[in-house]
């Protein structure tokens, strides 16, 4: 796995994790205000950025899962910080659920704790295998649909997008498709089970336009303790790209106080 570092190796270490068509890279701008203060951690998650492509033989959304803890372990002692957005945020929950002892506390950001019966995950999956085939087939009308889907009205806004969506454009087709099918939502267990045995602190963030997961951090902070909802004014599903400035207001003070 591809890791970007940033910051001094002498500083608390916060591992970011990015979203689906992102790589670390989509964290760069946010780990260059961190960085007198962290050491930045930002893998390209399998099947983006300058992560080896997946084969045909994928790992399980549990096996990244637990990649990643050793990654963590592997490059500081710790503990850490942990971020997380979208497919990144689901990823961030896992490891915070079931590598506990490696974090001090976590940010998931428009992120969901998974689907919670087995009949709804396999209707996703069904849905994600069509948009991996749609992917493969014809990937900048995929990518020109995929953000004008609703979730992303506020970051199609932005004055970032056209960097954004050109970075986009550099991913690998097939490895993405094949990524769906790994850390699609239908490939994740159900984490919803598990939330009453938090005790990590942890925040969930959401643009205030983005009501489903809005509704979704509500239900989450209302089943796990240490939990808390921060809705950000205005945003849509990219809160750490539309109000930048905010979202590290927001996140540098919840880690620092629990340095």
């Amino acid at each position: 796995m591809h890791v970007r570092i940033a910051g001094s190796a002498d500083k608390p270490p916060l591992l970011l994790l990015h979203g689906f068509l992102g790589s670390g890279e989509d964290w760069m701008d946010c780990a260059g205000t961190l960085g007198e203060s962290r050491l930045c951690i930002m893998p390209d998650l399998p099947g983006h950025g300058k992560t080896a492509t997946l084969t045909e033989k994928q790992p399980s959304f549990e096996e990244i899962s637990r990649q990643l803890a050793h990654i963590v372990r592997e490059l500081h002692p710790g503990p850490w910080d942990l971020v997380g957005y979208s497919m990144g945020g689901r990823l961030a929950l896992h490891l915070a659920l079931h590598h506990a002892d490696l974090f001090r506390s976590v940010v998931i950001v428009s992120a969901s704790p998974g689907l919670p019966t087995a009949k709804e995950r396999e209707q996703r999956r069904l849905a994600d295998g069509k948009l991996a085939g749609s992917i493969a087939a014809d990937f900048e009308s995929f990518l020109e649909g995929w953000y004008r889907l609703p979730l992303f009205e506020q970051l199609a806004k932005h004055p970032l997008f056209p960097e954004i969506f050109e970075r986009r454009r550099n991913n690998n087709p097939s490895a993405l498709a094949c990524a769906l099918d790994t850390l699609g939502t239908g490939n994740q267990p159900s984490l919803w089970t598990r939330l009453a045995a938090n005790r990590l602190p942890l925040h969930f963030f959401a643009g205030e336009k983005d009501t489903k997961y809005v509704e979704i951090g509500r239900q989450l902070v209302n089943l796990c303790p240490c939990s808390e909802l921060v809705v950000f004014p205005g945003c849509g599903h990219t809160p750490h790209i539309e109000n930048r400035p905010l979202f590290l207001e927001r996140l540098t003070g919840f880690i620092d106080a629990g340095a």
